[in-house]
């Protein structure tokens, strides 16, 4: 399976930011898929942010993103989004999309940047 990131590179604090994760080579709907987005902030370790169940039954994030991001997929496009809220200048970072059945499978990653 192939992941590609796309989304808008730059936002300005309080505004919301969408990104897309373009999904090839599987569906977004095989068992048992977990669909994860993951973060690296300039000179940090990588942060786990959200994921959603093949099925689309669950949903999971991190505590200091509930309430600000939500993600969500579209199984007729094979993408799977993350929306983001309230942004903050401590939430730019490279955003990874992640899959993950037996192994992990990573995008190459964007950047998204908060500033004013």
């Amino acid at each position: 399976v192939q992941l590609q990131e796309s989304g808008p590179g730059l936002v300005k604090p309080s505004q919301t930011l969408s990104l897309t994760c373009t999904v090839s080579g599987d569906s977004i709907t095989t068992s048992y898929y977990y669909w994860t987005w993951v973060r690296q902030a300039p000179g940090k370790g990588l942060e786990w942010v959200s994921a959603i169940k093949w099925n689309g039954g669950s949903t999971y994030y991190a505590e200091p993103m509930k309430g600000r991001f939500t993600i969500s997929r579209d199984n007729a496009k094979n993408m799977v989004f993350l929306q983001m809220n309230s942004l903050k200048p401590e939430d730019t970072a490279v955003y990874y999309c992640k899959a993950w059945l037996r192994r992990d499978y990573w995008g190459k990653g964007t950047l998204v940047t908060v500033s004013s």
